[in-house]
């Protein structure tokens, strides 16, 4: 397979003492910088103040990734790779050495871990059930924060009184929504962690699942012949030192596992491999939903074995809690999606720019459907991931989450396939996210946001056709 997506030759000056010095020095700074702004941005400017100032530090450390991910893929592979790597080690920890800044997901993680050491199945009870007001903390259940039990409040399900309190865990009337195999997770760090260990143990682990894919993927770009340096594109992306490393997402575990799927699938064309491969893009699935959007991208090869081995995959570990719970193991998932305004059509600020609120859901659908058909016919089987870019990439287009950790499966899939454009889909979570500190509505920032990034991926989509169609320039004095 040849490398197509391999950077230019760098020129000779950065192969001499001088220029080859200059550039390391130059990538240990810029990695330096970033490692600052996703762990200590108070440290780098301390009388910045505002509502802008968390948006300010976040698009910095999108800049300083740029200059740095410019660097190292000009670097020579071996200099380049210690660099993927030490990034790809200190940054998520850096980002894990204060609590969680923008999210708290991770709360309702260590709860779940919690209730299951109880023995006690996590989708059967919601967090203000008067049955687990035993298993409260101090930590998760302090006397004040942001979410609050009324003395009056009813279960939605059983329409029973509450019990009261205060908690960090969000929406503690619902049902988990996390899937078996990211409940899994949650039990084992919940036991492996030390007492009065808080939040630190998970964050831990999310930052060596970072740290994990970032090696995943400098073995598989080499196992398929591509350049390893795009592993940068991961390993030294604020997406991931925030979300996993600060924010502890679970979803660096399903994009770990999906990276770990599709090598295994473009790699193995034997019956085994389809298997495994599948297998594992269950277990993906089984941790957050989205790498379902990577599975029309590998159906090209064996589609009936790796789609049967997927579907086993995900039965094997729902099926333990649907026996316990029954229809419960669902959780908050419909709740969430009418919650958010995808059920109703006004999440989808893109399309209702265009069409009434109404049409936003059908259409939307048929949109995901149509690039889900492209991906299963057009779908290359030594490299899904291409495929897999542009399907999740749309979907989060279409879909224009306010959450920026939907954004690590596009950010691995980008490494895997050197799609550096969509990256501006990964920032544009960000404007969305931080609205309400520029003084923008929701809407207003998705619109900018991922409209900016649509703009950006069309120019270079154009961009490589016109490469692709270019006449050869001829060599003067040749006749061809």
């Amino acid at each position: 397979m040849a490398i197509d997506n391999a950077p230019p030759n760098p020129d000779p000056r950065w192969r001499r003492p001088i220029g080859h010095g200059l550039a390391v020095a130059g990538a240990l700074a810029t990695g330096a910088a970033l490692a600052v702004l996703v762990a200590q941005p108070d440290a780098v400017a301390p009388r910045l103040t505002g509502p802008t100032r968390a948006v300010a530090f976040v698009g910095a450390a999108w800049l300083v990734f740029a200059a740095g991910g410019w660097l190292v893929r000009r670097l020579p592979v071996r200099t380049a790779t210690v660099l993927i790597l030490l990034g790809g080690a200190v940054l998520p920890l850096a980002a894990a050495s204060t609590p969680p800044r923008s999210s708290d997901d991770m709360y309702r993680y260590i709860w779940d871990g919690r209730v299951q050491a109880a023995g006690i199945d996590p989708y059967r009870y919601v967090p203000a059930a008067p049955e687990l007001t035993g298993l409260r903390n101090d930590f998760l259940w302090p006397r004040h924060a942001n979410w609050c039990v009324p003395a009056d409040a009813v279960d939605p399900d059983k329409g029973r009184p509450l019990a009261p309190g205060c908690t960090v865990i969000n929406r503690p009337t619902v049902h988990t929504i996390y899937p078996p195999a990211a409940q899994a997770l949650f039990a084992a760090v919940h036991v492996v962690s030390p007492p009065r260990s808080r939040q630190v143990p998970l964050q831990l682990v999310m930052a060596g699942f970072a740290l994990a894919t970032t090696i995943l993927l400098l073995i598989g770009l080499r196992a398929t012949r591509a350049d390893p340096r795009l592993a940068v594109l991961w390993a030294w992306c604020p997406t991931v030192a925030l979300e996993a490393g600060n924010n502890a997402h679970v979803d660096v575990v399903a994009a770990f596992l999906t990276g770990l799927s599709l090598l295994v699938l473009a790699l193995g064309a034997t019956r085994r491999a389809s298997i495994v491969g599948g297998a594992l893009l269950g277990l993906a699935v089984a941790t957050k939903l989205t790498p379902l959007l990577i599975a029309p991208a590998v159906l090209r090869r064996r589609p009936v074995l790796v789609a049967t081995a997927t579907a086993a995959a995900v039965v094997a570990v729902y099926l333990p809690h649907l026996l316990a719970v029954g229809t419960r193991v669902i959780g908050y998932v419909p709740g969430y999606l009418a919650e958010e305004g995808y059920a109703s059509g006004a999440r989808f600020p893109l399309l209702t720019l265009f069409m009434p609120t109404t049409w936003a859901g059908p259409v939307a659908v048929a949109i995901l459907a149509v690039m889900a058909l492209c991906s299963v016919r057009t779908a290359d089987p030594d490299r899904p991931w291409l495929a897999a870019t542009t399907m999740t990439g749309t979907a989060l287009l279409v879909a224009a989450p306010s959450y920026p950790w939907y954004a690590l499966l596009l950010v691995l899939l980008v490494a895997f396939g050197d799609r550096t454009e969509w990256l501006a889909v990964a920032a544009a979570a960000y404007l969305a996210q931080y609205a309400p500190n520029l003084h923008l509505t929701t809407a207003s920032a998705q619109r900018i946001g991922y409209c900016a990034a649509l703009a950006v991926v069309l120019a270079a989509a154009l961009h490589r056709r016109r490469s692709r169609t270019a006449p050869t320039p001829k060599t003067p004095g040749v006749d061809t």
